[in-house]
């Protein structure tokens, strides 16, 4: 059993508790499930912007602890500050050290989206992710059927939600359903933890025109933002190498400062 299928197994048990707990009925409650979501697409597609998705990561299977005692309103404040384009925070608790409150945090402080990362397998975590103030969440082609797909995304939509469909593998594109929002390319093999950004490269003719496609993971370089966006590129999820730092949010900032002088002095050129 590789680590996707532990942390599936695992969030199977999870969900089952958290119904038991929270049922939807409570879900419904929440002050954030009759509010309007903040587009995603939209703020990807900003000129103004680069398309940072900064991400809150505490932890990880592959990294073990990154940052695990970051303070989530100061964090997420902060991203927004050094101009990053959205949020996306980690909600598993067990493999990486989020929660449902982090969310809920930066949303209650930044007017940004906020993507739910999680790993969805069920349509109860996706009215959850609404409750606690997601704009947008994940569904990871590798552990979800054609069919699953068709139905999170059609109910992330009644609720106002945008979707992004990661994939990893060619083949995975077949699982696509043409409503889906965003289509992100993980450069991580989810199976064996390592990291290709090529992967990104590789897969970027095969995604199909008119679909805003962002790259996930191992991007610590901005020459890799300027290569992978004359590729078609509109978002890029960056979270390891900001919580590295001991403060991420001055990573961050640097990191766009660089992204910026490279775009003046290319259009200089």
């Amino acid at each position: 059993m590789n680590i996707l299928d532990k942390i599936v197994q695992e969030k199977r048990k999870q969900v089952q508790e958290e119904i038991q707990l929270y049922p939807v009925q409570l879900l419904e409650r929440s002050i954030y499930f009759g509010s309007e979501c903040v587009s995603l697409r939209k703020y990807l597609l900003r000129e103004d912007k680069n398309g940072i998705i900064a991400e809150i990561k505490k932890k990880s299977p592959a990294l073990g602890a990154i940052n695990a005692h970051i303070k989530t309103e100061k964090l997420s404040i902060g991203y927004m500050q050094a101009g990053a384009s959205a949020l996306s925070v980690l909600t598993d608790r067990k493999f990486f050290g989020g929660s449902n409150a982090d969310l809920t945090t930066a949303r209650k402080f930044n007017f940004c989206p906020v993507l739910r990362k999680d790993f969805v397998i069920s349509e109860y975590q996706i009215i959850e992710a609404k409750s606690i103030g997601a704009d947008a969440i994940l569904l990871i082609a590798a552990i979800l059927k054609k069919e699953e797909i068709k139905q999170f995304t059609e109910l992330a939509h009644s609720l106002g939600m945008e979707v992004i469909l990661e994939i990893h593998a060619e083949h995975e594109l077949q699982k696509l359903y043409h409503k889906v929002d965003i289509i992100g390319v993980n450069n991580r093999n989810l199976e064996t933890m390592t990291i290709d950004v090529s992967t990104s490269v590789s897969l970027a003719g095969q995604i199909p025109s008119g679909i805003i496609k962002i790259s996930e993971s191992g991007i610590d370089d901005p020459q890799i933002i300027l290569q992978l966006s004359k590729l078609g590129y509109n978002g890029f999820l960056i979270g390891s190498y900001f919580m590295k730092h001991p403060e991420p949010e001055k990573a961050c900032a640097e990191f766009i400062r660089q992204i910026n002088k490279l775009k003046t002095d290319g259009h200089a050129a």
